[in-house]
């Protein structure tokens, strides 16, 4: 193996199949145009002023938990979410659908930073997974929820080490797979081995979690509103909160902020969180013979153990989903739909899925999309409240949202009571990260950073004096 060449360069396809397979694919989210109309209803903004026990501001998970919980807890608490857009229409209609045990991004994060906690940690991430498989039944709902695991392939020799400490662990469910094995799985001519956690991960309908939640908390007595963005928020000397929209007010007597990647209302949070940009491809639907071809029966989500790394998984209309490896940072901190159109990272992408499956030359991709994620610097969300408890928060989920924001809706709902609970004793939830610094060193640490992982990931893993450093401070982590 050349020492700075990976397996996507030294086996790249060539660029007549990267060119074939995205032509006439569309920029478009696969996810959102696969819900059925019924499950896209048009609400209207709001355009009075509305009185209230609970306001939300975010209509994606963390919002739509929030809402759901809030009522399931008091069935005649009243709640209202605004929401700048539509349902479910950033992030949350928009990543892979792996949800995930972990409310820590991984053991190791979790360890490094809470030692004395993870015990309690993992009981409570398995828990809180345990009562999102339990959501359908519950509430009446269809996210496609699939508990298949995750498969952590290795891809280069170096890998092989950290499957082995990873197995080490001992952890319920882990099996470690040789390459004949992992090969058996899911057949890539990539794969040196891996790691199967086999009860740890599920896979949803990243657009049917957030449309069908916020149809549960409807029939349930939520009020919706889309297209209504939050401007401000103010607490009178008088008591409780008020979220001011465009055209409209909400007065409640407490406020929930579920704004993630977007501008925090408090100014406290600016600095907390910032925008990194993903990108992702949907294949048409595989043929028998195609799916034969690289087997992947048991449909595991998967993860590659480079530090810029690809996730990809098989949907129930028998596509794949590959998405991963660029995750980009631009100066400013800014949201912005123009950053979503990259060809060089949708090509980079279509080159690896077949570097991965070469079997499956000839392949189209359909959709092609990309989204933000809110990003903290320690890699997994963060919690408090605000203008003397009226007011909680949760931000910063770093690409495990989709299943630590029920989590954090519960943390959310416990904190406003203002009484001590499990949840709210954590030191994860009562110590808020290292803000990112502003402008123009969050951009050059971001991009140093990222250059330097890209640069480990050639060099046979090995980390230099910047990761090194960054390990040394507790803010070390990959893509």
């Amino acid at each position: 193996m050349s020492g700075h060449s990976t397996v996507f360069e030294r086996h790249a396809p060539a660029a007549a199949v990267v060119d074939q397979s995205l032509d006439g694919s569309r920029h478009a989210v696969f996810w959102t145009e696969d819900l059925p109309a019924e499950l896209r209803p048009d609400r209207p903004p709001l355009r009075r002023t509305v009185t209230t026990d609970l306001v939300i501001v975010g209509a994606g998970y963390t919002g739509l938990w929030t809402a759901l919980l809030a009522v399931t807890r008091d069935p005649g608490r009243r709640v209202v979410v605004v929401e700048a857009n539509r349902v479910g229409w950033a992030a949350s209609g928009r990543n892979g659908g792996f949800c995930e045990a972990s409310l820590t991004h991984g053991a190791e994060n979790g360890t490094a930073r809470w030692p004395d906690e993870m015990p309690t940690l993992e009981r409570l991430g398995r828990a809180n997974l345990d009562a999102i498989g339990a959501a359908e039944a519950e509430y009446g709902i269809d996210v496609q929820f699939e508990r298949t695991g995750q498969l952590a392939p290795a891809v280069e020799p170096h890998q092989l080490a950290w499957l082995a400490e990873w197995a080490a662990e001992g952890d319920r469910g882990i099996v470690l797979l040789d390459e004949a094995a992992v090969r058996r799985e899911v057949d890539s001519p990539t794969y040196l081995g891996g790691v199967w956690e086999k009860d740890s991960s599920a896979l949803v309908h990243p657009a049917r979690l957030a449309a069908e939640l916020a149809r549960a908390c409807e029939e349930r007595g939520v009020e919706i509103v889309e297209r209504s963005r939050a401007t401000g928020i103010e607490t009178p000397a008088s008591g409780g909160v008020t979220v001011v929209t465009e055209h409209g007010r909400v007065e409640a007597d407490h406020a929930v902020l579920a704004t993630n990647v977007f501008p925090s209302l408090l100014g406290r949070n600016r600095l907390m969180t910032v925008p990194v940009y993903d990108y992702v491809l949907m294949t048409e639907p595989l043929t028998a013979e195609q799916w034969a071809a690289i087997g992947w029966e048991n449909r595991q989500g998967i993860g590659d153990l480079a530090n810029q790394f690809h996730y990809y998984r098989p949907t129930r209309d028998g596509r794949i989903l590959f998405g991963g490896y660029d995750a980009v940072y631009h100066y400013g901190r800014r949201v912005d739909p123009a950053y979503e159109d990259r060809p060089a990272s949708w090509r980079r992408l279509a080159s690896h899925f077949f570097t991965t499956f070469p079997q499956l030359e000839g392949l189209r991709f359909t959709h092609r999309w990309a989204g933000a994620i809110d990003t903290s610097t320690q890699f997994t969300a963060f919690f408090g409240t605000a203008r003397r408890g009226r007011v909680a928060y949760a931000a910063g989920f770093t690409g495990l949202g989709v299943g630590s924001t029920r989590f954090a809706a519960d943390v959310m709902l416990d904190l406003l009571t203002g009484e001590q609970t499990e949840r709210t004793e954590l030191e994860m939830v009562r110590r808020r990260p290292l803000p990112f610094p502003p402008e123009p060193l969050a951009a050059v640490g971001i991009q140093a950073t990222r250059w330097s992982l890209d640069r480990a990931d050639h060099r046979g893993g090995r980390r230099n004096a910047l990761l090194k450093t960054l390990d040394a401070l507790g803010l070390g982590f990959d893509s």
